[in-house]
């Protein structure tokens, strides 16, 4: 016999965090930034630690920027087409979406210093250059579809497990006023379980939109055409948005005003949340490329942690139609939190070999520990689980990068690469949304006219992530999804 049991009634706004988000997820999310290039850079596996002459060198190693001997100015728009591929419980889904957005837009100013009166014009600091510029450093722009027949469980096994947990928990409270849950126990000693039978049809909808971006100011200087010192400061900036629906549709054990005894009864019900994320923050490069011997350049760079101011608002709701007539929809309202977050520094390493004027083969290792992230607690939000959740899930990750640009003519370039992109996650994760290794494969080619000059890049971006829409003591649910990036980059350049 079903016993109902009024759950409290409380400020569903100032809990309803809680059911779901993870703010941790978020924060290593935007610390998984990229440098941004130009076309050319791209086209290379993003390989320009050691390379140097390149406007890429604002965003990346500043100490680049001391080769110019000219000033010089691009732009470069892209195109970005996400492609997401499901597998749920045996069936596959597809979606995907297409994005343009400024990748790049960079100048640098020579400024050539005076020697004094008969000296040695390549000895001695010889130039330092100045430049500023706009790059984007992540892409967040995609859509994801999936669906599948679940035998084993029903989302309502969460919602019963949180209101054992928490009955005071908003999302529970909906589940049970809309009879997903019902207490099996007694008010003293409540035991709440699902009413939901299985198999039950479940269908995921995500949709991401958003980027990074940072505007760059940086010098480099040129000591003798041998030592290159460079330093710039990012100013940072995060817009990210995020909407998921999670519908599930199935026949429950309802029971009826004044019953005592449950009746299958069809049910359909939408889980929703929203999210809404800006931020902005800075950090600061420090770089130096040597060249040992003319044609071997060695570069180092550091970024330091990136620090972020990040204001955030949370809604979710709870829709539920029982037998085709739909209970009114439960909706927390927004949930604001504003709070400050540190990303990993980042150590790059790189050389670069040219062969004479016939073009250079060029890579790099860059070194990120994830698991330094940190979010900071304040007045409204306690830190330390998110915190534990950090150092539970994430590692340090290397990231390669590896290209080479052949001159076929002197007005034709053909350039090529590759690049990987390291794992934040451990192998044992309890994180709800772990993501692979992110595989680059990209080429290009660059036509030179003068002072005018035309770089095009397509790059191929492949990786994977597996998705769990719901946690429960055993058999959580996971979605697979195999992801694809088919980018174009064109830069338009002018050196003057």
């Amino acid at each position: 016999m079903k016993i109902k049991y009024l759950l409290s009634v409380i400020a569903i706004v100032a809990i309803t965090k809680n059911s779901f988000a993870q703010y941790s997820q978020d924060v290593v999310r935007f610390s998984t930034f990229q440098n941004g290039s130009t076309s050319r850079i791209k086209a290379i596996g993003n390989a320009g630690t050691a390379i140097g002459g390149d406007l890429s060198s604002l965003s990346g190693n500043p100490a680049g920027l001391g080769f110019f001997t000219h000033s010089e100015f691009s732009i470069t728009p892209e195109f970005n087409g996400s492609k997401v591929k499901s597998s749920y419980f045996g069936q596959t889904g597809n979606d995907s979406k297409n994005s343009a957005n400024l990748s790049n837009a960079s100048i640098v100013y020579y400024q050539r210093l005076n020697s004094p009166k008969g000296s040695d014009k390549t000895k001695g600091w010889l130039s330092i250059n100045y430049g500023a510029g706009y790059s984007r450093t992540n892409n967040f722009y995609e859509n994801i579809v999936y669906n599948g027949k679940n035998a084993s469980n029903s989302i309502s096994d969460y919602y019963a497990g949180t209101a054992n947990n928490r009955p005071d928990d908003a999302l529970a409270q909906w589940a049970y006023k809309d009879n997903l849950i019902d207490n099996f126990g007694t008010a003293q000693k409540p035991d709440f379980a699902s009413t939901v039978y299985v198999p039950v049809n479940q269908t995921g909808v995500i949709t991401r939109t958003g980027g990074q971006s940072e505007f760059d100011l940086a010098f480099g200087a040129n000591y003798s055409n041998k030592l290159y010192l460079g330093l710039g400061v990012a100013i940072t900036d995060i817009r990210y948005d995020y909407s998921r629906q999670f519908i599930e549709d199935g026949t429950a054990s309802i029971t009826a005003n004044g019953g005592t005894t449950g009746t299958r009864t069809p049910f359909n019900s939408n889980y929703a949340q929203n999210q809404s994320t800006r931020g902005s923050g800075a950090n600061v490069k420090l770089g130096v490329i040597y060249k040992p011997v003319e044609a071997v350049r060695l570069g180092f760079t550091f970024t330091s942690p990136t620090f972020y101011s990040i204001s955030d608002v949370y809604a979710e709701g709870l829709a539920t139609s029982i037998n085709g007539k739909a209970n009114q929809p439960n909706s927390s309202g927004d949930y604001a939190l504003n709070y400050n977050m540190r990303t990993p520094l980042k150590l790059a390493g790189g050389a670069a070999v040219f062969i004479g004027k016939y073009g250079f083969i060029s890579g790099d290792v860059e070194y990120i520990d994830y698991s330094t992230t940190h979010i900071s607690s304040n007045d409204s939000y306690d830190n330390s689980s998110d915190i534990d959740a950090i150092k539970a899930n994430y590692k340090s990750a290397i990231n390669l990068h590896v290209g080479a640009e052949a001159r076929v003519t002197n007005v034709f370039y053909l350039r090529g690469g590759y690049s990987q992109q390291g794992s934040p996650f451990k192998n044992n994760t309890g994180a709800t949304d772990v993501s692979s290794d992110i595989k680059t494969v990209s080429g290009g080619i660059g036509l030179r006219f003068g002072q005018y000059y035309v770089d095009a890049t397509y790059a191929h971006v492949t990786g994977s992530e597996s998705f769990s829409p719901y946690l429960i003591n055993n058999g959580n649910p996971t979605a697979n999804f195999k992801k694809t990036n088919d980018n174009a980059f064109l830069t338009l350049g002018y050196r003057f």
